[in-house]
């Protein structure tokens, strides 16, 4: 994965609340993005609700090309 400019965190707000409406990220949401947007790898482990999803939709929105995302899952 190629990694883009750092993306600075007024960028980052903007986004989050362009696309979700939100004004705040939850705990550790954007030290994942920032992970993420360098061309880290990263496993971010939440609870249910923690906010995981953004964590990969976000920098989907913002990198170019395509976000392929795997999640198994298991129904409660």
């Amino acid at each position: 994965m190629t990694a883009v400019p750092a993306v600075g965190a007024d960028a980052l707000h903007q986004a989050l609340k362009t696309y979700f409406g939100f004004s705040e990220f939850r705990p550790g949401q954007i030290d994942i993005i920032r992970d993420a947007m360098a061309g880290r790898d990263v496993l971010a482990v939440m609870p249910t609700g923690g906010g995981k999803s953004l964590c990969f939709q976000l920098p989907a929105l913002l990198l170019p090309g395509l976000t392929l995302v795997v999640s198994p899952l298991i129904a409660l």
